[in-house]
């Protein structure tokens, strides 16, 4: 089973990502995982720790010779940031002066609800855990899980559809939204330039008053298999596995499988894809669909469409005007605590919701595919793939 976890604080010395259940023989390209974490960084709207930070991931082990050995991979993210913090946030007893206390509580942040949760006398471990800083660990595991993917034919990408009030007026392709992984800018990771200068737009517009903005953000599996996850159980559903992992990322509130919004609001005519069957192609199965409605789920089972999975998310919860909160210590009304922080991250958060999809993807294929080593594990998926085209 493919399993991950991450450790690390947001100031700490470093963020670590821990992979199990990887097969033996996957080639690890350090530059590829280096990559992603440099898509996760970019964006307009993004704040001063961006400017400190050069996210690289370093193994530490199941990597030897640039292949994948069978045993869990660990791997290191150092946080430059920290040579500031060494005395904030001593390991020892340290100076309890120099401590860096978060005193009231952000409202939309997890201070008040972990500090009531933990015994905290105010929310600096809290924020330290809960920052969006961990997605970085995120992004690392989930590399090493797109290139699993990749040696079964799937390719994973995003795009932002809006940002506050300007959205994506047109469907994209996947042609589109996988160039996007090549730019060497990113400003709002959206596929259309003019949607996108209305983006922008509105991250001005909160620049200059002191908010903050959230947005939309797509992703896509293409080359998925029909087959991959099951009806059988309801944990075993792709389309709830997948709805758990983006839910998962910080400042998530919603998730949308395919049309599933304004699916609810139509008329069942207008929402199932039709089934064609046409001449044997590159697709695995001759089964296809006029449209894809469904976002290439249909029963939790993937049906050879492309997946297609948004995540809503909320506006950042730090601002430069702060709302009202209360002293931890007083109980006094007072104005929210400020840490530097960003005003848009919805480009970086659909890089983070790639990571969690193609974790969550390879999961579900390695328990349908199996094998101890990359060749095993590819011998099972070209059996079924043949059996697929037997239909």
């Amino acid at each position: 089973m493919l399993r991950f976890s991450t450790a690390g604080e947001s100031h700490g010395e470093c963020l670590i990502a821990l992979i199990s259940g990887l097969p033996a023989g996957l080639a690890v390209s350090a530059e590829f995982v280096d990559r992603e974490l440099w898509r996760r960084q970019q964006g307009y709207g993004r704040g001063g720790r961006m400017r400190i930070e050069r996210d690289a991931a370093h193994f530490l082990s199941g990597v030897r010779h640039g292949r994948t050995i069978g045993s869990p991979v660990a791997i290191q993210i150092a946080n430059n940031d920290w040579k500031n913090w060494t005395e904030a946030l001593p390991v020892d007893e340290g100076d309890a002066a120099k401590h860096k206390a978060v005193a009231s509580p952000r409202p939309g942040h997890a201070d008040l609800a972990g500090a009531l949760k933990y015994n905290f006398p105010e929310a600096r471990y809290v924020l330290e855990r809960a920052s969006a800083r961990e997605s970085a660990a995120r992004v690392a595991a989930g590399a090493l899980a797109k290139l699993l993917l990749r040696e079964l034919g799937m390719e994973i990408a995003s795009h932002v559809v809006a940002v506050g009030e300007a959205k994506l007026q047109r469907p994209a392709t996947w042609d589109e939204i996988a160039a996007l992984r090549d730019r060497e800018e990113i400003l709002l990771h959206c596929v259309d330039s003019e949607s996108e200068a209305g983006m922008k737009a509105e991250v001005d517009k909160v620049l200059r008053t002191g908010d903050t903005v959230g947005g939309v953000f797509e992703v896509v599996v293409h080359g998925a298999p029909a087959g991959l996850g099951s009806y059988a159980n309801w944990d075993e559903r792709l389309d709830g596995l997948l709805a758990w992992a983006v839910m998962s990322l910080q400042a998530v509130k919603a998730v949308e499988i395919g049309s599933g919004v304004t699916a609810a609001q139509s008329p069942g005519s207008a929402v199932h894809d039709a089934i064609q069957y046409g001449p044997e192609g590159d697709a695995p199965t001759r089964f296809t669909r006029e449209r894809n409605n469904a976002g290439g789920l249909e029963g939790g089972v993937t049906n050879g469409e492309d997946v297609v999975v948004r995540g809503y998310l909320k506006p950042i919860s730090t601002l430069r005007r702060p709302l009202g909160s209360v002293d931890f210590t007083t109980r006094e009304p007072v104005k929210a605590a400020y840490e530097r922080s960003d005003v848009c991250v919805v480009p970086a958060a659909a890089v983070a919701a790639e990571a969690m999809v193609a974790l969550t993807v390879a999961k579900v294929a390695l328990e349908k595919f199996g094998g101890d080593s990359v060749e095993e594990m590819k011998r099972n998926w070209q059996g079924y793939i043949q059996q697929l085209r037997r239909f």
